[in-house]
């Protein structure tokens, strides 16, 4: 079913973008210079043209996004120029439409690349009335998504960061690898995040990426699971670790990639309910049965915070997501998601949405 939706969308979009294309095409040689110059008429039809080939040929994802971006603009400023030109009675040269649309689809577009690519770090702070040994710092990055917006030298740069943020606790919430990431950054990364010293070390759980959907990289995920344990990093499928007398870390598979994942209820039944319980889930889709299991904290990931206006509202509103992005409470279970440290394959972010690390202090 997500399958088919993603591809449904994906026709829509490539349509969208056809037309789109041809109608601003059709406007700019409508104007009394190309009219009037032949030449310059074939150019304006070619240049574009050939830009857009040049685009998909080396990154199709993000040709589409920009191309998505100028006809939107283009055709609301041109509803709004046509819109003033009939209450004044005045009509409004039509390159007006261009110089508009130039300058706001490549300030709004600059301002999503800025947040896809500068990575901050968001602060959270929790109390429990359970006893827990001490306060707990937990560090979460999320889909890293590497190779997309930084490789492994800028994936280690990251991990120095949390480093300097003290970790009791680092946990990473699926979609740290990708399609496209190569076995040499898979490798070096995953080093990196082991040299990361913490009082009760590094836990993993499975995003709907990390398998890999196309089968073209370099490496498996017998590969990535040798890796992640060579460096000390704890794999958790559907399993749960007491890492103190108090605290218990949960692990769970992610919900689109596995069919027969146990339940928040089954995970929960043999931990005792005196513990503070961690559960880790890539997806942000099961929010009633983790509450009604009673975990005291839920981390998730996959949502990129919404990644461009209106994914993230089309996401609740479909039902996909429970919530897109920062901290939900439902009865005593506290839900936050993480909006990634990075990308998918689209350079950009907006909307609100940024590239984050995540820091839950959490106080007795």
């Amino acid at each position: 079913m997500n399958m088919m939706l993603f591809l449904l969308v994906t026709i829509l979009i490539i349509g969208f973008c056809i037309f789109g294309t041809i109608h601003i095409l059709r406007q700019i040689r409508k104007q009394t210079f190309f009219q009037h110059n032949k030449t310059a008429r074939w150019l304006i039809t070619l240049i574009p043209i050939i830009l857009i080939g040049i685009g998909l040929r080396f990154d199709y994802v993000n040709t589409f996004i920009v191309l998505l971006h100028i006809i939107i603009i283009w055709l609301i400023i041109d509803a709004l120029c046509h819109l003033i030109s009939k209450i004044k009675h005045q009509p409004i040269k039509a390159y007006w439409t261009a110089i508009l649309t130039f300058i706001l689809c490549f300030g709004y577009l600059s301002y999503g690349y800025y947040q896809a690519h500068h990575v901050v770090t968001t602060h959270y702070s929790l109390t429990t009335s359970k006893a827990i040994d001490k306060n707990l710092r937990i560090v979460q990055i999320s889909d890293s998504h590497i190779g997309a917006t930084f490789h492994a030298q800028g994936f280690k740069k990251h991990m120095q960061t949390i480093q300097n943020l003290h970790p009791d606790l680092v946990v990473v919430t699926g979609d740290y690898v990708d399609d496209d990431t190569t076995k040499k950054d898979m490798l070096a990364s995953t080093k990196a995040l082991g040299q990361v010293k913490s009082t009760y070390g590094t836990y993993f759980v499975y995003g709907n990426h990390d398998k890999g959907y196309m089968n073209y990289r370099n490496f498996s995920n017998q590969d990535l699971v040798t890796a992640l344990k060579e460096n000390n990093i704890h794999i958790l499928n559907d399993e749960s670790v007491q890492i103190t007398r108090h605290i218990t870390v949960v692990g769970r598979q992610d919900a689109q990639t596995t069919s027969n994942r146990k339940s928040a209820e089954v995970l929960m039944q043999s931990i005792d309910p005196k513990q503070y319980v961690i559960m880790l889930d890539h997806e942000p889709t099961d929010y009633t049965n983790e509450a009604n299991s009673h975990p005291d904290l839920v981390l998730s990931g996959h949502t990129h915070g919404g990644q461009m206006f209106p994914i993230g509202i089309t996401g609740e509103l479909s039902g996909a997501n429970d919530m897109t992005y920062g901290l939900k409470t439902i009865k005593d279970t506290t839900f936050i998601i993480n909006s990634g440290i990075s990308d998918w394959a689209i350079q950009f972010k907006t909307g609100g949405a940024k590239a984050e690390i995540g820091v839950i202090d959490i106080k007795k």
